[in-house]
C-alpha cells in the first residue's frame, strides 16, 4: 500500500523540525512496515513508508533520485507497464527492478508530464524538480491511490494521508470547515475530489497533474479524460465485441499479477472477483482465494463463492466473521482511516484483509466492476 509525506517550502528556512516531520511520516506507518526513508532539500522534505512488492530489496525503497540528480520522487502505488515503457524508451543502466525505478529515468529522459501521461496503474506521485524549483502531484486516472494536499503561505504538503496535512503546523491553528462539504459528505458518505471538509486542504483529481511554482503559482493538466460520447448501447452480445473484451481482460488481470511477494486473491458469490479469479488461475495454478462468512442469510455469500472456487479449482479459505468480532474491531479499524468516511463494508473488509495479510501482501479483488458494468 504505502504511505508518503513531503513537504515544500517557498522559503528555505520554513521547513518543519526534523520531529514534527517524522512524527506526520509515522502516521502513515502501517501503510508500509518494510522500511522509513526521509529525504532532504534546500526548500523540500519526502518522507516514504513502503511496503515492498517489486524488488523487496533496498534498492527499491524510495524517495527516489533521477540518474541526472535533477529530480527526487516517490510513489505510492504500482505501474502496470513499466517494462514496456522500459523496453520502448531503450532504458538502461536501471539500478533495480521496481517499476519505480523506470519512472525516475523515464523523467530525465522525456520530462515529468510526458512521464505521467504514459503510466498504466494505479498510483499517486509526488516530484519535485530541483532545476526548476517546482513540486509536481499527479494522481492515476481513477483516482485508486489517495493523494491530499495543503496550500498556506509556507509552502505545500501533500500525503498519503488526509491526517498527515490537516495536522501539520503550517494548517493545524488555522483549520476551518467548509460547512458545504460537510453537507455533502454526510449525503454521500465521503470526500469528493478535489474537496476536503478543511479549508486550504484538497485532493487531487484522478487524472489530474498538478504543479506548483516555488513563488505558489499552481498549474493543473488533466492528463486523462474518458470519452463523453459513448456509442448507443445495444441488446445481446456482440461477438465481436466479447472478443476484444476477453483479450483486455486478461491482460489487464496478468499484468497486475506482478509480485515479488505472495499474491492471492479475494473472492465473492458475485460475478467480478469470480471473473478475476478464474483469469489469474490460468497464470497461477496455485492460486488461493479469500472469501467472508456471515450468519445472515441475506448478506452471506460464502457458499455462492465456495462454489465458484470449486469449479475453477481454487485453494479456498472462508474466515467466518460474527458480530461480536466486527464490534471489537471496530476502534482499531477507524483508527487506520484518516479521513471521514461512511461505508460501513469497509469494517468486514477490514477483518478479512487481516487474515489474507498472515500469508499473502497482494490481494487481486473485484472492486471496481459494479462501476464500469453499472451493477
Amino acid at each position: 500500500m504505502c504511505g508518503f509525506l513531503g513537504e515544500y517550502s517557498f522559503e528555505q528556512t520554513n521547513l518543519s523540525e526534523s520531529d514534527t516531520f517524522n512524527a506526520l511520516l509515522s502516521l502513515s506507518k502501517h501503510r508500509g512496515p518494510d522500511s522509513t526513508e526521509i529525504v532532504q532539500g534546500q526548500n523540500f522534505q519526502l518522507g516514504f513508508n513502503r511496503l515492498a512488492i517489486l524488488d523487496t530489496t533496498e534498492k527499491g525503497n524510495q524517495p527516489k533520485q533521477s540518474p541526472s540528480g535533477r529530480y527526487y520522487m516517490v510513489c505510492n502505488g504500482e505501474i502496470y507497464n513499466y517494462k514496456e515503457l522500459e523496453k520502448r524508451h531503450n532504458l538502461s543502466n536501471l539500478d533495480s527492478t521496481s517499476d519505480t525505478e523506470v519512472i525516475i529515468h523515464l523523467l530525465d529522459k522525456i520530462g515529468v508530464e510526458n512521464t505521467i501521461k504514459e503510466l498504466n496503474g494505479m498510483f499517486a506521485i509526488t516530484i519535485v524538480d530541483t532545476l526548476t524549483k517546482e513540486i509536481y502531484l499527479a494522481r492515476d486516472f481513477a483516482g485508486i491511490k489517495p493523494l491530499f494536499y495543503g496550500i498556506s503561505e509556507n509552502g505545500i504538503v501533500a500525503a498519503s494521508q488526509f491526517n498527515q496535512v490537516f495536522k501539520h503546523p503550517w494548517f493545524r491553528p488555522t483549520l476551518q470547515l467548509r460547512k458545504e462539504v460537510m453537507k455533502e459528505y454526510f449525503g454521500l458518505g465521503y470526500m469528493q475530489a478535489p474537496n476536503t471538509i478543511y479549508k486550504d486542504i484538497f485532493q487531487v483529481n484522478p487524472g489530474e497533474l498538478i504543479k506548483f511554482s516555488n513563488k505558489g503559482k499552481l498549474t493543473k493538466v488533466k492528463f486523462c479524460k474518458f470519452k463523453s460520447n459513448l456509442p448507443k448501447s445495444s441488446t445481446g452480445f456482440n461477438s465481436k465485441g466479447v472478443r476484444e473484451f476477453d483479450t483486455i481482460f486478461n491482460k489487464v488481470v496478468n499484468q497486475q499479477m506482478v509480485s515479488d511477494v505472495p499474491l492471492a486473491s479475494f473472492l465473492s458469490g458475485g460475478i467480478d472477483s469470480p471473473l478475476v479469479c478464474a483469469i489469474a488461475k490460468k497464470q497461477k495454478p496455485s492460486l488461493e482465494s479469500f472469501t467472508i462468512g456471515v450468519k445472515s442469510e441475506k448478506y452471506d455469500e460464502s457458499e455462492k463463492a465456495a462454489q465458484y472456487a470449486n469449479h475453477i479449482k481454487l485453494r479456498h479459505s472462508i474466515e467466518q466473521i460474527k458480530p461480536d468480532d466486527l464490534i471489537h474491531s471496530i476502534n482499531q479499524h477507524f483508527k487506520f482511516f484518516s479521513e471521514p468516511f461512511g461505508d460501513y463494508s469497509s469494517i468486514p473488509t477490514y477483518e478479512i484483509t487481516k487474515r489474507a495479510r498472515k500469508e499473502h501482501t497482494v490481494m487481486l479483488s473485484g472492486d471496481g466492476g459494479d462501476e464500469l458494468f453499472f451493477g
